[in-house]
C-alpha cells in the first residue's frame, strides 16, 4: 500500500461525527434514532415448509442453532463484546439500533457513530489492532497475514502475531462444527451429508476448498445452509479478512426449474462480453447452478446493514478452486423489497408513462444476471499483476459490484436481441426497473460497496443522457442512450479489472461515486415520502413454524 493510500485511510478515520455526543440532548438523540429505525421495514422470513420431511425440519432447526454461533463470531469481528454493549446502552431504541447495525455505527450512513463512548469505527473493524500502523503490518514476517481466515493481534511485548479463526473463535467454532456433524447424521441426502461433514471439518481447520466443492455438487437438496467466513466487505483497511455469516435456506423448486435453461449458456455469455479476447480468455466452468430459495434465517455479516437479494458462491478464482459456482436468488427477500421499497420509490420517481414497466419479473431477472455477471469475466490480470483482487486491493469490492450490476443489464439486452431465451419480453421493463433499483440501492450509504458502485452507474448514465428528470422530479429513461451507456461502462470496468488498474479504478470511483444535487433532491423526496431504505428481519424457529 502506498503512503498516499495510508493518508487516505487516516482521513477516513478522522472525517466523521457523532450523532449522539455530549452536545446532543438525550431526547434529540432518541428522536434521531427513532427516525433512523423508521428507515427499516420489518419483514418475516417465512417459507412453505409443509412438504419437508420431519428430518428436514429437524435439520432446519439445527441450522438455525449453528447460524446463531456464526452471528456471535461476526459480533466479535465487527464490534467486540455484544453483551457489554447491550448492558451499556439503557435506551431501548438506541439498543435496538445498535443490534441492527452490529455495533454503534450506522451502516446505512457511512458508518457514522451514534454512541460517543465507542468512538469512530476502526477501518479494519476488529480484524487488526486499532493502533496498528501499516509499517508494523508490512514488517510482520508471517505467511498468513493476508489470509482471509486470520486475525492480527499483539503479544504482550507489543509485537504482532496472526491467529487463525478456528483458534481465535474456538468456542463458537466448535459448536458450529458439532451441530453440522449432528445434522449430517440425520440427513438421508447423500450430497448434503457429504457437504455438512466436510463443512464441519472446514470450520474447525479454516480449510474450505473441499467443502466448497461439495456444496457446488449438491443439486437435489431442498434445504441448505451457507455458513462460515465468506465476504471481505467488513475489512475496509485491506479488504483481506472474511467475515462470518450464515444463510439458512429452503428451495423454491418451481422457480428453480424455470432458471435451469440459463446454466448452459454461461460460456456463450462470456464470449459476448464487449472487450478484446484477452479480457475474457478464461472459460467459465459450466458446472454451475442457478437456484431460487427462501431465506428463513440470516446471521452475521449478511444480516448487518443492507440485506442481499442474491449471492454467488463460492468465489471462482480462489486458490486451487475451479469447480464452478451456485447462484442463489432469495425470492422472499426480493419480493419484500420490491413491494415495500422498490415499487413505492417507482411511484414517486418514475415518469407516469413508464411506471407500468416496473415489474417484479424484471427485478428478479436483474438480480439473477447480476450474479451471472459476478461470476463471469476473468479473475487474473492480463499483465502479471496477480489476481484482480490483489491488484485492486481495497477498490476491488466496489469495482466488482460495478461490474456485476452493469453487466446484468448488458446480458439482458443481448439475450433479448437473440430472441426466445427471455420469451421476447418488453426490454423496457428491465431498463425502467433497473433505473428504479439504482435509486433504491444508492441509499445504502457511503460505507456500502454496492451503493458506491450504483452511484457510479447513476452518474455515468446521467452524463450520457440515459435518463432525464422532468419538472416534477420524475425520471424518464431513454432506451438507446441507456443501452449505449451500459455497453461503454461494461467495457470500461472490464478493462480496468483485466489490467489490474488500481489508479484507473480509483479515478472512476472518485469521478462518479458521489451524490450530486439532482440525486440528493430525489433522495430527499423519497425520504419525505416515508419510504424505508431497507428491510430488517423477523426470524427464528417460531416464525417458520418449527416448535421443537
Amino acid at each position: 500500500m502506498s503512503k498516499k493510500n495510508i493518508v487516505v485511510l487516516i482521513l477516513l478515520v478522522s472525517l466523521s461525527f457523532f450523532s449522539c455526543n455530549k452536545s446532543t440532548k438525550n431526547n434529540d438523540c432518541a428522536k434521531n434514532i427513532h427516525k433512523k429505525l423508521s428507515e427499516y421495514v420489518e419483514v418475516k422470513l417465512t417459507s412453505d415448509i409443509s412438504n419437508l420431511t420431519a428430518k428436514e425440519k429437524q435439520m432446519l432447526g439445527l441450522f438455525i442453532d449453528a447460524a446463531k454461533h456464526a452471528d456471535n463470531i461476526f459480533w466479535k469481528q465487527s464490534f467486540g463484546n455484544k453483551e457489554k454493549l447491550t448492558n451499556d446502552i439503557k435506551d431501548n431504541k438506541i439498543q435496538k439500533f445498535a443490534l441492527l447495525n452490529y455495533g454503534t455505527w450506522d451502516r446505512l450512513d457511512g458508518n457514522k457513530p451514534f454512541v460517543e463512548k465507542y468512538g469512530i469505527k476502526p477501518v479494519g473493524a476488529r480484524f487488526y489492532p486499532s493502533n496498528m500502523t501499516f509499517w508494523e503490518f508490512d514488517a510482520l514476517n508471517s505467511d498468513d497475514k493476508y489470509s482471509m481466515y486470520t486475525i492480527i493481534r499483539r503479544k504482550k511485548n507489543g509485537n504482532l502475531i496472526t491467529i487463525p479463526y478456528h483458534k481465535a473463535y474456538k468456542n463458537d467454532v466448535n459448536k458450529i462444527s458439532e451441530i453440522l456433524k449432528k445434522a449430517s447424521a440425520i440427513t438421508e441426502n447423500k450430497n448434503l451429508k457429504n457437504y455438512l461433514t466436510l463443512r464441519a471439518k472446514a470450520i474447525s481447520t479454516d480449510n474450505y476448498l473441499a467443502s466448497d466443492i461439495a456444496w457446488v455438487d449438491m443439486k437435489n437438496n431442498r434445504i441448505d445452509i451457507i455458513i462460515g467466513p465468506v465476504e471481505t466487505y467488513e475489512d475496509l483497511l485491506l479488504g483481506a479478512k472474511a467475515s462470518y455469516e450464515a444463510y439458512v435456506l429452503v428451495k423454491d423448486e418451481k422457480w428453480t426449474k424455470k432458471l435451469n435453461k440459463f446454466v448452459d449458456i454461461l460460456p456463450e455469455l462470456q464470449k459476448m462480453l464487449p472487450v478484446d479476447e484477452k479480457y475474457k480468455n478464461e472459460i467459465p466452468v459450466v458446472n454451475s447452478d442457478i437456484g431460487v430459495y427462501d431465506v428463513v434465517y440470516a446471521a452475521g455479516d449478511c444480516n448487518a446493514g443492507s440485506k442481499k437479494i442474491s449471492v454467488v458462491y463460492p468465489f471462482v478464482g480462489q486458490e486451487g478452486y475451479n469447480k464452478g459456482s451456485r447462484k442463489l436468488q432469495f425470492k422472499n427477500v426480493m419480493n419484500a423489497k420490491f413491494k415495500k421499497i422498490l415499487k413505492p420509490i417507482s411511484n414517486e420517481m418514475i415518469d407516469a408513462n413508464q411506471l407500468n414497466n416496473v415489474k417484479f419479473d424484471a427485478f428478479f431477472e436483474i438480480s439473477m444476471f447480476y450474479e451471472v455477471g459476478n461470476s463471469l469475466g476473468i479473475t487474473n490480470t492480463i499483465n502479471n499483476r496477480g489476481s484482480i483482487k490483489q491488484a485492486l486491493r481495497e477498490k476491488y469490492n466496489i469495482a466488482n459490484e460495478l461490474k456485476a450490476n452493469i453487466l446484468s443489464l448488458f446480458f439482458i439486452t443481448k439475450l433479448q436481441e437473440m430472441g426466445g431465451i427471455l420469451n421476447d419480453k418488453d426490454i423496457m421493463d428491465n431498463y425502467v426497473t433497473f433505473m428504479a433499483d439504482i435509486i433504491r440501492s444508492v441509499r445504502f450509504g457511503a460505507s456500502n460497496s454496492q451503493a458506491i458502485a450504483n452511484l457510479i452507474i447513476y452518474n455515468y448514465f446521467k452524463k450520457n443522457n440515459a435518463f432525464t428528470i422532468n419538472s416534477n422530479g420524475k425520471y424518464k429513461i431513454d432506451f438507446e442512450n441507456m443501452k449505449n451507456a451500459s455497453l461503454n461502462l461494461s467495457k470500461k470496468i472490464l478493462i480496468i479489472q483485466g489490467n489490474g488498474d488500481y489508479d484507473g479504478a480509483s479515478k472512476l470511483i472518485e469521478k462518479y461515486g458521489k451524490i450530486n444535487s439532482g440525486l440528493q433532491k430525489s433522495l430527499n423526496n423519497i425520504a419525505n415520502a416515508g419510504i424505508p431504505v431497507d428491510v430488517t428481519f423477523s426470524q427464528g424457529k417460531n416464525v417458520i413454524g418449527l416448535y421443537y
